[in-house]
């Protein structure tokens, strides 16, 4: 009998595979923080013999290289992967012994990067689980431009061949299991459902029920723009990441915070943004250790600035590290938790802004009032309406581009409020007067607010 357990990395939008049988397992595209896959095998009461990346990650840092090394497992990594450590190449075709009556098929599906590769389970020859990393996702691929723009029209071909391949070498009840697709941005769309198999995608996925040319062209023009850090992800995981550190950062008193700031380094406040609005050390921002924390704060953070972290309780600092060093953001330079009032000097105030629904704005506008409101949703969300008059600036772009705003009052929105949170710290950072919209995007057309569309159409 075989196992196939399931790691949730949700703050990333990815997932790891640990799978095996009755003494060994193996693991596919692991976190860099790997105590948990080893205590899930200690759960399993299996060996970790194996551990296989499908390709070298743009959105995370790998915990494959120490795995490996702490486990003594066989570290598999396709062979067209130039690295700087010792591993065992990967080609097509190639198998491995991951227990009795288990072998691990190495299939080549270059797409998502060239050197891309899936891995069939099999159990006395059949197939029973595809691991398929980012290639062949639930109900899209793998975005094919994030390794060189030139290259991006000949991976996305390659996209539908490989996607082709597997639906030809394996059966329709075959579970698909891919890393990327539940949030993560190394998607080319978001994975409807949770779980797929072979049949179901060669029934639903455009890249096996479109012609080449209709899905490559519609899989470019659907491409958005890529978290920033992914740039420095690659290399990192080239040269073989160091083993994570854990432990506690160093206390910061209100006197260091002040100075910290002082210094241009970033602040960052992880308590919700219904508290973070209601009273915040000024200057800070606000990322919620609640939200999609790794993937903005390492997508707006100038790379390598220092971050000092404030937080309700040490396990909130905690779980915020922990999500951190999966993007190559190892240590906080300092951290406080507890009551905001003890994180700023005395005689200081703290600082706050104002939070609306779509039906308080909606309520301004009836009034005559003009106020800038500006979306800081991606290009793709916009396209399918925004609200009239209103200003484009993609959050990843704001803390750039505040200068691009006329002065007064900005309220601001995005799809959900954890967004428009982050921006209107950002905004409050510089004094501006800000209004946080904090509404679910429906609820604009329910308060009467006129939408359009690029095309200018309602």
């Amino acid at each position: 009998m075989f196992f196939v357990d399931t790691l949730e990395f949700e703050g990333l939008g990815n997932r790891s595979y640990l799978a095996g049988g009755t003494r060994s397992a193996l693991v596919v595209d692991p976190p860099r923080d790997i105590e948990q896959v080893i205590a899930a095998a200690a759960r399993r009461g299996v060996r970790i013999a194996l551990v296989a990346e499908t390709h070298l990650h743009n959105d995370y840092v790998t915990g494959g290289l120490e795995l490996a090394r702490v486990t003594g497992a066989r570290y598999l990594l396709p062979a067209g992967a130039s690295v700087a450590f010792a591993r065992t190449p990967v080609a097509d075709g190639d198998t491995f012994t991951v227990d009795e009556h288990l072998v691990l098929r190495a299939i080549a599906t270059p797409g998502h990067t060239p050197h891309h590769t899936s891995y069939v389970l099999e159990e006395d020859g059949r197939g029973v689980a595809a691991f398929t990393g980012g290639s062949l996702l639930i109900g899209t691929v793998g975005r094919p431009d994030l390794v060189e723009p030139r290259l991006t029209e000949q991976l996305a071909r390659a996209q539908h061949a490989s996607a082709h391949r597997l639906a030809d070498e394996l059966d329709d009840q075959v579970p698909v299991l891919p890393t990327h697709g539940f949030g993560s941005f190394c998607s080319s769309a978001q994975a409807e459902g949770d779980a797929t198999t072979i049949g179901q995608e060669r029934r639903t996925n455009d890249a096996l029920t479109k012609d080449v040319d209709t899905f490559v062209a519609e899989l470019l023009a659907g491409l958005d723009d890529a978290p920033a850090y992914y740039a420095h992800m690659g290399p990192a995981n080239a040269a073989g990441p160091a083993p994570v550190d854990l432990t506690p950062p160093a206390p910061a008193d209100a006197e260091e915070i002040a100075c910290r700031l002082a210094a241009g380094e970033w602040v960052v406040d992880l308590r919700n943004r219904v508290a973070f609005a209601q009273g915040h050390v000024a200057g800070s921002f606000n990322f919620e250790g609640q939200g999609k924390l790794a993937t903005y704060l390492a997508w707006l953070l100038p790379w390598g600035k220092p971050v000092t972290v404030l937080a309700e309780t040490p396990e909130q600092v905690a779980d915020a590290q922990r999500e951190l060093v999966r993007v190559g953001i190892d240590r906080p330079a300092a951290a406080a938790t507890g009551d905001p009032a003890a994180w700023i000097r005395e005689g200081d105030r703290l600082a706050s802004f104002r939070r609306a629904r779509f039906e308080d704005l909606a309520a301004v506008r009836e009034r005559g009032e003009q106020v800038l409101v500006l979306d800081v949703r991606r290009d793709a969300e916009r396209a399918d309406g925004f609200i009239d008059r209103s200003v484009h600036i993609p959050i990843h772009e704001l803390a750039g581009r505040i200068g691009e705003l006329p002065d007064g009052v900005v309220w601001v929105h995005c799809a959900g409020g954890m967004r428009a949170a982050i921006a209107a710290s950002l905004l409050d950072a510089v004094g501006r007067d800000v209004v946080a919209v904090d509404d679910g995007f429906d609820a604009a057309t329910a308060a009467g607010l006129t939408l359009t569309r690029p095309d200018g159409t309602d």
